[in-house]
């Protein structure tokens, strides 16, 4: 891109809760108008107010789906009416003293905004400090073992459906040590789910102290203004009703009273999804370091939602800044900071080279209730625009149903099937499918052959099944540097089996345009699940298995790398070979 034809700075938003402000090209600018225009002219804000399914599909069963997921738009008054039944639980379980630690024990939209709140607000003083096990490796299991007391940690099972295979283990292992010291294990525990569901049922024959019945018609990614959001941010310490009034602002800056182009909202959906359109489909996300982890609910709510049909955003999160050299002409740039922070040189020079920039400024970091509802929102509104139902996600339970039908293998055959080995030098191990996997060679060879099809417009996903530290997190960010720096192409970095509940949505059903790249290694430790034949380890790899096996069933791109029992010297000799291996050094 070049500078010519950036529209100066807009400031949106009114006097809401937050500031929007976009730098774009011109032909980008006017695409985004038109599509307010159009939205203005058949009634899109009114349609998603008045929870017309019509809007997005025609089809009976669409509209089915859509009609039960619409609750996310009257939940903040919803949970504001309640607000105080929620502080008075948090200030009870506070005044026993009872417990040091809560953990949430979920997946996806039941962990992600409990992740966000702890990871900004950090332990509240007086309170319990917030976990969140989102995890099936047992190595990270283990580590969450060592930082509790298990007779002083509350732990909150999370799961909409009830059904969720992750939840329903996690219950069941920690159920099981609490009841191996001999203490009232229920005491100790509370859930969250829909009303009726298989969770009602294990909570209340195991004494549950509390259940939290959600509203049924909201969607897991959609859940985090909802007790799937609240009651863990009450529990911590968080000032509940001033999320929620902050969420209910944003909720009234949206309203179909609000002319259109001052409509955060409308605004912020109409730009994503025009950009898309338009090649620009890489949603980069750029926080303050103490919003970082905002990117994660970003990344999945955007992800599952616009990923199918073949179309989609792919929302960037956690990228490192670069200069315009390292990015191809594929990107829009949203950033969100809190008021008063310093402006951000790259972005600048990114601007100046012509790449459209958002920028949205919060007041302080409780903003968060106004964004998670405007995201929300103009996720809903991109929908539309996209011509796609951003309330369902196909591929996810594709997924779950390929991770079933392996753990049922193993339960008859004792062992889970085996991929054919493509390449290996006695630490690392390729394996590949398709042609790649009959042709590999060695590993350089098949390393390269995969970068190789890497082509502009792409993105390259790390699919990383080991345990999330800071030595893997500082590895992998410079492997998908190194990627981006060399391909111009953007690169995101997941842990599975956590972005099975997210970004997997994309990967089997969105463009045809990733590049994938599995990342696996033996566990250190295991634990037996109690009432099931298989362990952690197993139920972790059947995922990683099932997940290879959907992304070659949907033609995609795609390797996996084990490497070998020691996880750090496997990764740094696996960016060497990759740096080696990619287009420009090759």
């Amino acid at each position: 891109m070049n500078d010519a034809g950036i529209e100066a700075k807009r400031e949106f938003g009114g006097n809401g809760p937050s500031r929007q402000t976009a730098a774009l090209p011109l032909e980008l600018r006017d695409a985004a108008r038109d599509a307010l225009a159009d939205a203005e002219e058949v009634d899109v804000v009114e349609r998603i107010w008045a929870k017309d399914a019509s809007l997005w599909k025609t089809e009976p069963a669409q509209q089915k789906i859509i009609n039960n997921a619409l609750g996310w738009l009257t939940v903040p008054r919803q949970m504001l009416a309640g607000a105080e039944e929620l502080k008075t639980f948090a200030d009870t379980l506070r005044v026993s003293q009872q417990f040091r630690h809560v953990m949430v024990c979920g997946m996806g939209g039941s962990s992600l905004c409990p992740e966000v709140l702890r990871q900004t607000f950090g332990r509240q003083q007086d309170f319990p400090e917030l976990l969140v096990l989102d995890s099936t490796d047992p190595d990270t299991i283990n580590n969450f073992a060592k930082q509790i007391d298990v007779q002083h940690c509350l732990f909150i099972v999370a799961s909409k459906s009830g059904t969720t295979t992750e939840p329903i283990v996690f219950h069941k292992f920690w159920h099981d040590r609490l009841a191996q010291t001999g203490a009232s294990a229920g005491d100790s525990f509370v859930a969250i789910t829909d009303p009726g569901t298989q969770m009602v049922k294990a909570a209340q024959a195991d004494h549950f102290r509390k259940i939290f019945l959600n509203q049924p018609d909201i969607g897991g990614r959609y859940s985090a203004l909802s007790y799937f959001g609240m009651a863990p941010a009450a529990l911590m310490g968080l000032d509940v009703a001033e999320l929620l009034k902050r969420a209910v602002a944003a909720s009234e800056s949206c309203n179909p009273n609000v002319p259109i182009d001052e409509n955060p909202a409308a605004l912020l959906g109409g730009t994503m999804a025009e950009c898309a359109l338009a090649g620009c489909d890489k949603l980069t996300i750029v926080t303050d370091e103490k919003l970082a982890s905002l990117g994660l609910w970003i990344e999945q709510l955007i992800a599952e939602s616009t990923g199918k049909e073949g179309k989609g955003i792919i929302p960037i999160a956690g990228e490192p800044l670069a200069m315009p050299t390292s990015y191809g002409d594929d990107r829009l740039f949203v950033s969100i900071s809190v008021r008063d922070s310093a402006e951000n040189p790259q972005l600048k020079a990114l601007e100046a080279a012509g790449h459209p920039v958002v920028y949205r400024r919060l007041n302080d970091i409780y903003d968060l209730g106004a964004e998670f509802f405007i995201w929300e929102m103009a996720t809903a509104f991109a929908g539309w625009r996209l011509g796609i139902n951003p309330f369902d996600q196909p591929n996810v339970q594709e997924s779950k149903d390929a991770t079933k039908a392996l753990l049922e293998k193993y339960k008859s055959e004792g062992k889970l099937p085996e991929q054919a080995v493509s390449a290996s030098d006695g630490q690392l191990t390729v394996y590949a499918g398709g042609e790649l996997g009959a042709s590999a060679g060695s590993i350089n060879a098949a390393l390269r052959a995969h970068c190789a099809q890497i082509k502009p417009g792409d993105y390259v996903a790390l699919l990383a099944y080991i345990e999330e530290t800071p030595q893997t997190e500082a590895a992998l960010q410079g492997i998908r540097i190194s990627i981006r720096d060399a391909t111009q192409a953007a690169t995101t970095m997941g842990y599975g089996p956590r972005f099975l509940h997210s970004t997997g949505q994309l990967h089997k059903g969105g463009p045809e345009s990733g590049v994938f790249i599995q990342i696996t290694a033996p566990d250190k430790v295991d634990f037996p699940i109690p009432g099931e034949p298989y362990t952690f380890s197993i139920l972790k790899d059947a995922q990683a298995l099932g997940d290879f096996q959907s992304l070659i069933a949907h033609g995609r791109r795609a390797i996996r790398i084990d490497l070998g029992s020691d996880v750090i010297v496997g990764l740094r000799t696996f960016q060497k070979l990759m740096v080696n291996a990619l287009p420009i050094n090759g």
